[in-house]
């Protein structure tokens, strides 16, 4: 089957669908306010990663002359131009929603104080705080022809200063740059009895600049911000050492090209014109910002303690009921098979894997791939100890996740310090497979403890992010996750293994293969079904056999929460392709795959979106979940998933969204609404059990 454009939706129109979505929650009037603050700051925090990396990439294909449309038939200039116009319509509307937002909080005693309507107390104050604790950490840089200018950091506000000349002196330069750093408080408190009166850093600056630049007349400060491309690849093919090659892309991240400059409205046309010259940054992605700058910020008001009126009721993480009746995760794992859904149930028992196996004398080793760690970690400081316990500890850090290069260069050095065996990444892929293996000693013999995860070793983002975990020692599943390891960490030829696939092997292949059999059995007679859930869906090879299923009719239900390059309903090519995305209070981050199979259901989870950089440059894995129960469970959450009809939207042919709404023939239901009730409703039941449970005093020792 050849390529169809018809079949091809943009990638990057596809994802600016998908921001949209999610402003849409903030622009949502029956959300509090601070829960739809934070989904304001969540766009902009995705509209910075967006410039950085998508548009970075686009603008230098067009600056190399490379302007090849894409499967969906859009060149990458072509590209450039909608996005301009889709961000300004969408930054707009961001800033629509954050007017309409600060006079909601301000009504509730959250306010904004604009530096022209500071009292003489408020102003008394401030001078107090600049002078004492913000003059001292703040170093102006003048603009000089003869003074080479320190190129600005990415997505940090920084305040252009502009001097009149002064007559009768020597003349100072035109401007200066004065960089807020981050670690001063953007939002600056003010006195006040009840409620929560703030300034912004850049105002108070601004109000006090005199006290920087004493003795110069200041005719305007300008914020400013900009974003840089962050689309560098690591030279694998020229590096000696990946960790120090490393460090060297982050130092490039930080002198790269300007792919967005940020000014706030009103700056004058010769403000514009130095920032532009300055920063080697064309007009057409200069943005007039008419509000503060850097909309992500905006998570900490958001999340301000008190004012639980402006919030939603909190989903706390419940107790998984397995674990809760055992002092030992290997006890539980040893008796059955565990599926985990976070964050609905807790981390506890993939955080207590690593802790028990750190200080139980009888494991022998502990195996792990760690793509993105919180600060802090308690999983690596298990990890650490494990190997300070003389446990034979083999870790592969992927120095290669974007934007958390840093942390997890941090996080090797540290392990081996403590003497774990640390690999840095594969050369040429990335490792983003979630996988530990905990191999322990016991009377029948050895055995290993395996989890598997949709999601990243982070307790903070298990706390946010919607994942999946199975935790398993059976021995098949065992051999397979073993050889898997070994591939990686040995470069050994791939071997046959039964329960998993791995990228970029095999699983590519194998999810085609799946998904081609649905389409024979549908031919034959039998009902066709493919159901699966994932972030992103835009591989092309996917989406052809996709396309192939449905031309033959097999009934394909896919929730893709973000970039999704299907065309669903064109005639003859996609009819009975439905696709949903699901926004809501936890980001949809499991990825759930479901074959038909003509009754006799196979059902996986896969640390794998359906994109090409998935699947054939990433390592990557997709488990065959066996165990009956872990299995209709799964279903479970699939058949609710969807059935969402309150946050989730469908995608058209034409590539918008439609919201899906209850009717009257069926009830409301919110997806993640039913999963924290159901974690809820298991953990009480089980809380009951344990109430009524007998348990004997034993006698102390001394008795």
């Amino acid at each position: 089957m050849a390529l169809d454009p018809k079949a091809f939706l943009n990638r990057e129109m596809s994802w600016l669908a998908f921001n949209r979505r999610v402003l849409e929650e903030a622009l949502d009037a029956s959300l509090p306010p601070l829960e739809r603050l934070k989904f304001l700051a969540i766009t902009g925090s995705n509209l910075d990663e967006f410039f950085m990396v998508r548009v970075g990439g686009l603008r230098q294909l067009v600056e190399q002359g490379r302007n090849k449309p894409d499967v969906s038939g859009l060149k990458p200039s072509a590209q450039l131009k909608e996005i301009r116009r889709l961000t300004r319509t969408m930054a707009a509307d961001q800033y629509g929603c954050l007017d309409e937002l600060e006079a909601r909080l301000e009504e509730s005693g959250i306010r904004r104080v604009r530096k022209e309507n500071l009292t003489n107390k408020q102003e008394s104050f401030l001078r107090k705080v600049f002078k004492g604790e913000i003059l001292p950490v703040l170093t102006p840089i003048g603009l000089s022809p003869d003074r080479t200018f320190p190129a600005p950091a990415g997505l940090r506000i920084n305040l252009l200063v502009r001097f009149r000349r002064s007559e009768g002196r020597e003349r100072p330069p035109d401007a200066a740059v004065v960089t807020l750093p981050k670690a001063l408080p953007r939002f600056v408190t003010l006195p006040l009895e009840g409620g929560w009166d703030y300034i912004l850093l850049e105002d108070v600056v601004e109000r006090f600049a005199e006290g920087l630049f004493p003795g110069e007349n200041i005719s305007e400060c300008v914020p400013f911000r900009l974003a840089r491309n962050a689309d560098l690849a690591v030279r694998e093919d020229q590096a000696a050492d990946l960790l120090e090659e490393m460090k060297e892309v982050l130092i490039e991240r930080t002198l790269s090209s300007v792919v967005r400059l940020e000014v706030a409205a009103g700056a004058s046309r010769a403000a514009l014109d130095i920032l532009k010259s300055l920063l080697d940054v064309p007009s057409e992605w200069v943005d007039a910002v008419p509000g503060p700058l850097d909309l992500a910020a905006y998570m900490r008001p958001a999340g301000i303690p008190g004012f639980e009126n402006l919030k939603i009721e909190t989903w706390i993480p419940q107790p998984v009921p397995d674990f809760e009746k055992s002092d030992s995760v290997f006890d539980v794992i040893g008796r059955k098979d565990v599926l985990l859904f976070h964050p609905f149930e807790s981390f506890d028992p993939v955080r207590r894997l690593v802790e028990e196996a750190a200080d139980d004398p009888n494991v022998l080793a502990v195996k792990q791939i760690l793509y993105r760690t919180s600060d802090n970690s308690p999983v690596t400081a298990a990890l650490v100890r494990a190997a300070q316990n003389e446990k034979h500890v083999t870790v592969l850090v992927e120095l290669k996740a974007r934007f958390d290069e840093a942390r997890n260069i941090v996080r090797a050095v540290e392990l081996e310090q403590a003497g774990a065996q640390v690999i840095y990444g594969i050369r040429g892929l990335k490792t983003h497979a979630k996988i530990c293996i905990v191999v322990r000693r016991e009377p029948s013999g050895i055995r290993r403890y395996i989890h598997f995860g949709t999601g990243n070793y982070n307790e903070k983002t298990a706390a946010l992010y919607s994942d999946i975990g199975y935790m398993t020692c059976r021995e098949e599943y065992a051999r397979d996750a073993a050889a898997f390891f070994n591939m990686v960490t040995g470069f050994s030829q791939p071997v046959p293994m039964d329960k998993i696939e791995s990228a970029p092997v095999g699983l590519k292949a194998r999810l085609i293969e799946l998904i081609d059999n649905e389409a024979e059995r549908q031919r034959q007679g039998q009902k066709g079904l493919i159901r699966a859930k994932m972030n992103s869906l835009s591989d092309p090879e996917i989406i052809e056999a996709l396309c192939r299923a449905s031309q033959a009719g097999v009934e394909i239900l896919l929730n893709v929460r973000g970039i999704c390059c299907l065309r669903p309903g064109v005639p003859g090519l996609s009819e009975t392709v439905r696709v949903v995305s699901i926004v809501d209070r936890f980001l949809e981050h499991s990825r759930i795959v479901h074959f038909g199979n003509g009754g006799e259901d196979r059902l996986f989870i896969s640390s794998a979106d359906w994109m090409s950089r998935n699947l054939d440059r990433r390592i990557e894995l997709l488990v065959a979940v066996e165990d009956p129960a872990c299995r209709k469970r799964l279903l479970s959450i699939l058949d609710v998933t969807f059935q969402d009809n309150v946050k989730a939207r469908e995608l058209q042919s034409d590539g918008t969204y439609v919201r899906i709404r209850p009717d009257g023939r069926k009830k409301a239901v919110r997806s993640q609404e039913v999963f924290a009730r159901q974690a809820r409703e298991a953990a009480k039941k089980a809380a009951a059990d344990r109430a009524g449970e007998f348990v004997p005093v034993r006698p102390s020792s001394g008795d």
